[in-house]
């Protein structure tokens, strides 16, 4: 008899304690640097997908530095918006993440003061400073001004990832501060 009540105490426990579950029909992004698309999804469901997007003129992987010009691949959310970008709206990303700023601090790339500051910003969910040797101020935004030509013909960012002005409006409707991007 002791054990189901012990059990019990501790589900109760368990439940009063834990956070709550992320639902499972979240809204993501999907940013497939191979096939230079965006899919918005729902859970497993892809809701809408963009084309003929831009990433970073050398292509995606690792960031090593400020303006080497690569689109840095994994998992990252939406930190912060910017609707009056010169590139009319931008999703800053919470780059460096975790492990961008533990790699970083493994290769010599990162201190130890900036992996640190990196840690303490995401466990208080704020986006960390943007101003790391690694770069910052990457994210998802349209074009601005830029020219469309230019946006079809050639990947053309500094590591962003760039849809044309009416495909980040489109976007705008799905997206905001915390939701997820999975770059890969």
């Amino acid at each position: 008899m002791k054990r189901p009540l012990l059990f019990n105490f501790f589900l109760i426990f368990y439940l009063l304690i834990s956070p709550p579950l992320q639902a499972t029909n979240a809204i993501w992004i999907l940013v497939d640097t191979a096939k230079l698309q965006l899919e918005v999804k729902q859970g497993n469901k892809t809701i809408a997908i963009m084309y003929n997007i831009s990433i970073g003129q050398n292509g995606a992987g690792t960031k090593t530095h400020k303006g080497d010009d690569i689109t840095p691949l994994g998992t990252y959310k939406i930190g912060w918006v910017n609707n009056k970008s010169r590139f009319h709206k931008f999703y800053g990303f919470d780059y460096p993440s975790v492990k961008n700023a533990r790699t970083a601090l493994l290769n010599g790339l990162l201190t130890e003061a900036e992996y640190k500051q990196n840690i303490i910003a995401h466990k208080n969910n704020i986006p960390p400073s943007q101003q790391t040797t690694i770069g910052g101020n990457i994210g998802i935004h349209g074009l601005g001004a830029a020219n469309k030509r230019v946006h079809k013909l050639f990947n053309w960012t500094n590591g962003c990832i760039a849809l044309t002005n009416q495909q980040i409006d489109r976007l705008s409707r799905w997206v905001g501060k915390g939701t997820m991007v999975k770059v890969k």
